[in-house]
C-alpha cells in the first residue's frame, strides 16, 4: 500500500529541496499541453483545422481565464493545501488533454483552453508561487525561484524532446502523416498529466503543521467580505506590488514572444516542421541553464538589479534575432535560439524573486500573488491577438520586425521598473539599518 512520505525526521535542507522537487514536477508537467504551437504550431493548425486567427483567439480565452482566475486563486492558495490543489490541477488538465486528442471543432478547442485557464490558473498558479516563496529562506529567493523554473524547464525539455524525437520516428520511420504523429503527442502529454498527479497526491504530505492554515483565525478575520476588500486596497495602494507587477509583465510579454519562434523559423528561413521542431526544443533547455544561472548571480549581486539588467539583455537578444539572414546556416539559428533563450528564461527565473521586496506578510502572500499575476500575465490577453494583427496586415517578414522589434523595446520599461524597484528596497534597507543602530 502507498503512504506518504514522512519527511518529519529528515534535515530541514532536505526537507525543503524535496518539497521544492515536488513542486516542479508540478509546474513542469501541466502547461507543454497549452502551448504546444511552440514547437508544433503548423502541424498544430492543420491537425484540427483551424486558422492562427482561431488559434490566437483559443489563446487569448485561455488569457482571459488567468486573467480572471489569478486572484481567486491567491484567495484559494490561503485556505487550501497544496497536495489537493496541485493535485487536481495537473490531473484535471490531463483529463481534459485527452478530450484535445480526439480532434474537436475549433469553437470546442476555444472551450478547451478556457477551461485550461481554470485548471492551471485558479486552482495551481498562485499554490505554486505561493509555496516556492514560503519555502525559500530569505536570503536564497532567486535561488529557489530559479530552480523551481529551471527544474521545470528541464522537466518540461526533457518531456518535449521524448515528444518531438517520436513525432519524428512517427513520420519518418512509421509512415504516419503529421496529423496522426500530433494526436499521439497530445496523448503522449496528457498521460503524463495524471501519473504526475497520482503521484503528488501519495507524495505530497497534507498535514504539515509549519504551513497549516490556521482557519479559526481565517473565520474570525481574513475569509470575511470586509476583511477581502480592505485587504485588496492596502494590496493596490502598494507602489512595490504594482512595480513588481510591471516587471513581470514585460518579462513574461518578452518570453510570450518566443512562442511565435516556431512559426517565424519556419516561415523566414524555409525550414521544415521537423527541423523547426528540433530548434525549438533548444529554447526548452536553455530554460533550466538561464533560470539556474542567472537566480544564483541574483543572490549573488541582490534579485531586483540582476532582473533589470536581464531584462533588458532579453529586448536585445530579440532584436537579434531580427537581423539573422535568410540563408543563414542552421548552427548559427542553433546558436541564437539558445543565447535568447538563456536571457529570456533567466528573467523568467528571478522575477518572482522581486515579490519578496514588497514585504507582504504572509497572511495576505496568495491574495498578493493572484493580484500581481493577474496584471503580470496579462500578455496572455494581447498577445496573441496582437501577433494576429502584425501578420494579418503586414505579412510575415514585417510582421515579425514589428512584433519582436515593439515587444524588444517595451522590455527597457521593465528595466527601469526594476531598477526603482531596486532603489526603494535600497531605502528599506537603509530603515531597517538605522533603526537596529539605534536600538
Amino acid at each position: 500500500m502507498t503512504k506518504t512520505i514522512n519527511t518529519a525526521s529528515a534535515h530541514p535542507d532536505v526537507i525543503r529541496y524535496v518539497k521544492l522537487l515536488f513542486l516542479i514536477m508540478a509546474g513542469g508537467a501541466i502547461y507543454p499541453l497549452l502551448y504546444l504551437r511552440q514547437n508544433f504550431e503548423l502541424t498544430l493548425l492543420s491537425t484540427f483545422g483551424m486558422t492562427l486567427s482561431e488559434l490566437n483567439v483559443a489563446s487569448s480565452i485561455l488569457g482571459t481565464s488567468f486573467f480572471i482566475s489569478y486572484i481567486p486563486s491567491g484567495w484559494l492558495a490561503d485556505r487550501f493545501s497544496p497536495r489537493a490543489l496541485l493535485t487536481f490541477s495537473v490531473g484535471m488538465t490531463g483529463i481534459i488533454g485527452l478530450w484535445y486528442a480526439t480532434l474537436p471543432a475549433a469553437s470546442w478547442v476555444t472551450l478547451i483552453f478556457g477551461l485550461w485557464g481554470v485548471t492551471t490558473g485558479l486552482t495551481f498558479w498562485a499554490a505554486l508561487i505561493k509555496g516556492c516563496a514560503l519555502l525559500a529562506p530569505e536570503h536564497l529567493q532567486a535561488r529557489y525561484f530559479g530552480l523551481l523554473e529551471g527544474g521545470r524547464g528541464l522537466f518540461e525539455a526533457l518531456l518535449a524532446t521524448i515528444a518531438v524525437a517520436w513525432f519524428a520516428y512517427a513520420v519518418g520511420s512509421l509512415g504516419s502523416a503529421d496529423e496522426a504523429a500530433m494526436v499521439q503527442v497530445i496523448h503522449f502529454y496528457s498521460i503524463v498529466c495524471l501519473v504526475i498527479a497520482a503521484f503528488l497526491w501519495f507524495v505530497l504530505k497534507e498535514d504539515n503543521p509549519d504551513e497549516a492554515t490556521d482557519t479559526t483565525e481565517a473565520n474570525r478575520g481574513s475569509e470575511t467580505f470586509r476583511r477581502t476588500l480592505s485587504d485588496v486596497w492596502s494590496l493596490l495602494t502598494n507602489v512595490r506590488v504594482w512595480l513588481v507587477a510591471l516587471c513581470i509583465l514585460v518579462g513574461y510579454q518578452v518570453f510570450w514572444s518566443t512562442y511565435s519562434y516556431s512559426r517565424f523559423f519556419q516561415t523566414q528561413f524555409g525550414l521544415d516542421a521537423v527541423a523547426v521542431a528540433a530548434l525549438t526544443t533548444v529554447r526548452l533547455w536553455m530554460r533550466p541553464v538561464g533560470a539556474v544561472l542567472v537566480g544564483f548571480i541574483g543572490d549573488r549581486f541582490h534579485p531586483v538589479r540582476s532582473l533589470g539588467i536581464a531584462i533588458a539583455l532579453a529586448g536585445v537578444s530579440l532584436l537579434g534575432l531580427l537581423v539573422l539572414p535568410a540563408d543563414s546556416p542552421y548552427t548559427l539559428l542553433y546558436f541564437a535560439v539558445a543565447t535568447s533563450s538563456i536571457v529570456i528564461y533567466g528573467v523568467r527565473g528571478i522575477y518572482w524573486a522581486s515579490f519578496n521586496t514588497t514585504r507582504i506578510e504572509p497572511r495576505r502572500a496568495g491574495l498578493a500573488i493572484g493580484m500581481v499575476s493577474m496584471i503580470g500575465y496579462a500578455p496572455e490577453i494581447y498577445m496573441p491577438m496582437l501577433n494576429t494583427y502584425l501578420i494579418d496586415m503586414y505579412g510575415d517578414s514585417v510582421g515579425y520586425q514589428l512584433y519582436f522589434g515593439g515587444v524588444a523595446l517595451t522590455a527597457f520599461v521593465g528595466t527601469a521598473s526594476a531598477f526603482y524597484l531596486l532603489h526603494l528596497s535600497r531605502n528599506d534597507e537603509n530603515d531597517r539599518s538605522q533603526i537596529r543602530d539605534k536600538n
